[in-house]
């Protein structure tokens, strides 16, 4: 009998490994259809969950007081699993070289645990050779087993969007690779049975390493144009906001947007496939050079307040602005790698304390990873601008007249509005007073 079947029988067991906005879902998913052993090394993430929370609010309370996940932080308890997913993060070092300590040490520890006949699947985004070069090694020495011999492995990157309630887990077509024709079909059917979407199967671990980086990488560059078409078109005095809507009307347009690129994934992704590039001695000239144009979004952006608040004759130091949004996109806590906090340095470094608004992010985290202090939106009074940064439901519904209650009593063109999402109407937004200016 096939592992896939002893495991939908419920005679084996699957692990996953890291909790968090990947592995979590995951989890809760086979949870349905076969015994899911949930492993992290955060015990109070681990408490939360036995208690039926998801903190990152990607799964709802009903869906996690009825899932049969096994929730444990004790890393004996991998031994009872025969098929085992690794979903911890690849975050960036300062130098923004590829940090793969989480991976490694996820099989360290998994290697003291592992059995004969187990399969071994990676989802965390790494550069193509790392599976095979770098975590095999690893779980081999650990284990005293031989790769291909006494165990299998493969790679299957993750594709979840946080924050997304339609593009979910089940409905987002899942890569898979195994490290031979029999290793690949058993992975494929384990994920089967969870993702309606359905599987696509690749013929080596490495093309699957390269489909997650790449994909990510090739929003990067778009976003990348995008951006810097809208500097060039905001020098030229040319709507942005009435250029793509137009441009989009064409069937084959491709609906970027210009804005800030943060999070865990296409800001960080690119440094992935660089890394790799210098390695074998590629140039990567149009990566890079994306990247380097999106890092650089934060600083234009600060230069716009800075000079709006000029025009709107305000003393810059003594200017009190909000910023609406801290998390890196709209509906989700997640602030990895918000390049707001970026635009909150950049005005600090000016002699301003801007407030930021998040009703998603955690303050503690705020705080702790920024030192930002959450500020409530209903305590916004006496502004002199508002910075609307993240598309949060929560502000794409605020009103003139709500907003107009948070400014102090300004005359015409001296409330300033910084709009980075095109939200509010241009025309509208000058109708009421304010000197508007958006991405």
């Amino acid at each position: 009998m096939s592992l896939c079947s002893k495991l939908l029988n419920r005679e084996e067991a699957l692990s996953v490994i890291g909790l968090g906005y990947v592995g979590l879902p995951l989890a809760v998913a086979f949870s349905r259809k076969m015994k899911t052993i949930g492993f992290d090394v955060s015990q109070a993430k681990i408490h939360a969950y036995m208690q039926g929370i998801d903190p990152t609010d990607e799964l709802s309370s009903k869906t996690m007081q009825n899932c049969e996940v096994d929730f444990t932080y004790d890393p004996a308890r991998l031994a009872e699993a025969k098929f085992h997913i690794v979903a911890v993060p690849t975050p960036l070092d300062k130098d923004n070289n590829p940090d793969l300590s989480f991976v490694v040490g996820a099989c360290k520890l998994l290697g003291k645990y592992l059995s004969k006949g187990s399969i071994v699947v990676c989802e965390s985004t790494v550069y193509p050779g790392v599976t095979e070069d770098i975590c095999v090694p690893v779980l081999e020495k650990e284990s005293g087993l031989t790769c291909g011999v006494d165990f299998k492995i493969g790679y299957s990157p993750e594709r979840i969007n946080p924050g997304d309630k339609v593009h979910t887990l089940e409905t987002i077509i899942k890569i898979v690779s195994g490290m031979d024709a029999e290793s690949l079909e058993e992975i494929a059917k384990t994920y089967e049975s969870v993702i309606s979407a359905g599987v696509h199967r690749v013929r080596s671990i490495k093309v699957a390493e390269a489909v997650k980086v790449v994909e990510n990488t090739q929003r990067d560059v778009n976003i990348a144009f995008m951006n810097e078409i809208a500097m060039l078109l905001d020098k030229m005095d040319i709507d942005m906001c009435e250029v793509v809507p137009a441009m989009n009307t064409k069937w084959n347009a491709l609906k970027f947007y210009p804005g800030l690129v943060g999070g865990h994934c296409i800001s960080v992704d690119p440094h992935y496939l660089i890394h790799e590039m210098q390695r074998i001695g590629a140039q990567s000239r149009i990566v890079r050079e994306s990247r380097s144009l999106n890092d650089e979004m934060s600083t234009f952006v600060n230069d716009a307040i800075i000079k709006q608040l000029v025009l709107a004759n305000k003393v810059v130091s003594k200017a009190k602005v909000a910023i609406l949004g801290l998390s890196f996109k709209e509906n989700t806590p997640d602030i990895r790698d918000s390049k707001v906090a970026d635009i909150v340095n950049h005005l600090r470094s000016y002699g301003l304390s801007p407030l930021v608004v998040d009703p998603f992010a955690f303050p503690e985290e705020a705080k702790k990873v920024y030192d930002i202090e959450l500020t409530p939106l209903s305590e916004l009074r006496d502004l002199d601008c508002v910075v609307h940064a993240v598309a949060h439901d929560a502000f794409q519904e605020i009103p003139f007249e709500a907003l107009d209650a948070m400014y102090g009593p300004y005359p015409n063109n001296e409330k300033v509005l910084i709009d980075l999402k095109c939200s509010f109407c241009k025309q509208e937004a000058k109708e009421h007073g304010y000197r508007y200016w958006h991405l």
